[in-house]
This record gives C-alpha cells, structure tokens and sequence, in this order.
C-alpha cells in the first residue's frame, strides 16, 4: 500500500542558472535592467547584444563579482558565492582582461583551476596532474602545456582558459567573446569543443557578436540591451526585425555587416 511519501512526484532540478528580475547600477548608469532567464544543464546558451547592453556586467554578476541592487542569480539551485567557492562554475574572460606576458605555463594556467581542491600544502597532487592532462588533451594542447601562456595564438589562449575551467571540474561555464581575435579554424575548433561538454551535461553561456555563427553554436540565446528582449530558438533571435530592437535599424540590410563595437558594460 503507497503512502502519501510514496507517491508525491520528484521534485525537478533547479535550472543550471536562473537569472531573475536583476538590476545593477553604476552609479547612475543602469547597467542590467531587471532582465530573467533560466539555462537548463547540457544546454549552450548564446549572448547576443551590442557593446553597452550589459553582457560583461551580466557575467560579473553570475561569477558574484558585482552585487546586484536588485533581483537574484543562481546556480543550480545556489547562490554564486557557494557554487564559486566549490568550482562548480568557470569562467574565460575577454582577451584584453588577461596580462599575456605573465611568466607562467598553458599548464600552470590550467592547473589554478585545480587550487580549490589542493591540500593545505596548496603543492599539486598526482590526481591534480592527471586532471590537468585531462583537461589539456581534451581541448588538444597538451604538445604545448609548457609554452609560456602569451605565446600561444588566440584561438589556443581561449581553449587554454576553457582547459582551466574543465580541470576545475566546473559544470557551468562562461564564456565572454570567445571568438574575438581568432580564426575560422579556431572558431570551429572551439564550437566543436562547447557542443561536446554540453552533450556530457556542461553548461555553456557564450557572449558573440558572430551572428552567423550561433546557429551552429548554440541551442538557443538571448537577446540583451540591458533587459532580456528575447530568448528563445537562435534562428528567431536573429531575425532581422529581433535584432533591430538591440542593435538598431541598420542590421535589417543584410549586407554582411556587423553591429559596430565598443566599450561592454
């Protein structure tokens, strides 16, 4: 005989990341303007928004660098603070973020995504190593694990951050313009790569201003100046009338151009 416990339903996970009704300032310049959405896991998510719609701020305020005035960000069910602090969420920032002439290794960058599980003696372990040359043959640069970080091209400095990020054993990653300053190999590389993480249950939040490529990128995006305008199928992200509500009339001539760039919020 089935008792009440017996027969309640299972309660659902919580979304990968649940964006709600958040608002950040700077001073007197809203930055995010109570914009919601929710990423479920194994989903890649596509960031569209000219520079200003708050995509940078968007990604500081997920990571629980910034405060929000307003509104809440969780990630699996918890606050960013606590999925931070136990490596469930990984980040690979905009170029111009990273001091490339630092002295230290493609290893030693991946390996700081281990320091949340080292030992007091903060000294790498064998299982650290092995996670470490894991996460380096997963995104194919383990014949350069020793090159000084600087040293590599754009595209390989990006898979290094998102090697970081596997090694951590992070299950959320971000990713803000990841393919600003590659090439097309790069690029497809690097799709490849996000496609295979969100099949084995990662999930991926991508800022792009390559509009042509999202399609293939991503299982749906969202559309941002500052509030969530849309977010739903790519396909219908991009059309000409939805992105003329973020970026202005000028992308509905389809000339190939693109929304010009400038300085993120």
């Amino acid at each position: 005989m089935s008792t009440p416990a017996d027969s309640a339903p299972a309660t659902a996970p919580a979304p990968a990341l649940e964006i709600r009704d958040l608002t950040v300032r700077y001073g007197e310049v809203l930055a995010l303007d109570s914009a919601s959405f929710t990423v479920e896991r194994g989903r890649v998510c596509g960031l569209v928004g000219m520079n200003g719609s708050g995509k940078s701020t968007l990604f500081k305020t997920i990571m629980g660098m910034i405060r929000p005035d307003a509104g809440s960000v969780l990630i699996d069910g918890d606050p960013p603070a606590r999925a931070r602090g136990e490596g469930r969420i990984g980040y690979v920032p905009q170029s111009e973020d990273v001091d490339w002439a630092f002295p230290v290794s493609v290893r030693d960058v991946v390996m700081m995504g281990r320091y949340g599980h080292l030992g007091i003696s903060r000294r790498p372990r064998r299982a650290d190593r092995e996670a470490v040359g894991r996460a380096l043959e997963r995104v194919e640069l383990t014949d350069y694990a020793d090159r000084q970080i600087g040293r590599l091209s754009g595209g390989q400095r990006k898979r290094a951050f998102v090697a970081r990020g596997i090694a951590q054993g992070a299950t959320t990653l971000l990713l803000d313009e990841p393919f600003a300053g590659v090439d097309k190999r790069s690029e497809a590389t690097i799709t490849r790569l996000l496609r295979e993480l969100a099949s084995d249950g990662h999930t991926i939040l991508v800022s792009t201003h390559d509009l042509h490529a999202l399609p293939a990128l991503a299982d749906e995006a969202v559309l941002l100046m500052r509030r969530v305008l849309m977010h739903g199928d790519p396909e219908a992200v991009l059309q000409p009338e939805a992105l003329a509500l973020a970026f202005g009339l000028d992308v509905m001539h389809r000339d190939g151009d693109r929304p010009q760039r400038g300085d993120d919020a």
